[in-house]
């Protein structure tokens, strides 16, 4: 396990997030008649919201907690999803690939920071050497949630990955956290049951999870807490439409 970095003044964390991003397009609508070219509902627009998504969603939520982050990340695609206004349920999603853009807010010297956050969602960002190198550079914890399947390539940090993600690795880690929805979550031989919360939308649920994660890890480096603080967080985004990012004032007050 890596050891904590020290934050001896108690100043607000200073967290590295690496990692795939997209652009999220809400197009909020009303169903009131059938397209009279094919047997199909019309979709009235009324409005157009759009969010960051991917790494710069864990991002957002690390900055919600309070946290000072930085970010290395490339945008290139661009999620639009279409809802119905009054129900919330979305009717269909299209993803398009957009040119890329690149953003590189990191200090040269990652070891200013009480942990990096890996958010890889295998879109070809990160590859072997890439991982490899930034393990190299950091002495600190490294938190990673990843689509890879060999996930023995990040030995040596802690390892968030859902229950299909888990079911998919060919190779597996030894600090791992498998997240299982509503039902659980697992880590070291123990099961944590997350909080009972009416969910509208699991949408960005794995990201809040990441952010508060690694967040209450550098408070108190106990996985114990930082598993149970992350349940907390994650149970308060899905009784949101959209991914949403809570503070930290809104989880305490949900503990």
């Amino acid at each position: 396990m890596r050891e904590p970095m020290a934050n001896p003044q108690q100043k607000p964390f200073k967290i590295l997030l690496i990692g795939d991003s997209c652009y999220d397009d809400y197009h909020y609508g009303s169903i009131n008649r059938i397209s009279p070219e094919a047997p199909v509902p019309v979709l009235d627009m009324d409005r157009v919201v759009t969010k960051k998504g991917m790494a710069f969603n864990v991002f957002n939520n690390v900055l919600a907690l309070g946290a000072e982050a930085h970010i290395i990340t490339e945008f290139s695609e661009r999620k639009h999803r279409y809802l119905d206004s009054k129900t919330g349920q979305q009717l269909l999603r299209v993803d398009e690939k957009i040119s890329k853009e690149i953003v590189d807010e990191a200090n040269k010297d990652f070891n200013e920071y009480d942990v990096v956050i890996v958010s890889d969602y295998n879109k070809g960002f990160f590859n072997e050497d890439d991982i490899t190198e930034i393990i190299s550079k950091y002495s600190g914890p490294i938190f990673v949630d990843t689509k890879k399947r060999d996930l023995s390539i990040f030995d040596g940090c802690f390892v968030k990955i859902n229950q299909y993600e888990y079911e998919a690795s060919d190779r597996l880690t030894e600090d791992l956290i498998v997240t299982y929805g509503s039902k659980k979550v697992e880590y070291n031989n123990k099961t944590y049951t997350p909080p009972k919360v009416e969910a509208y939308d699991v949408c960005g649920a794995g990201d809040t999870f990441l952010a508060a994660l690694a967040y209450k890890y550098c408070e108190e480096y106990n996985m114990d807490e930082a598993i149970k603080f992350a349940m907390i967080a994650a149970s308060l985004t899905v009784q949101h439409i959209g991914v949403y990012a809570p503070t930290l004032e809104e989880i305490q007050n949900a503990a």
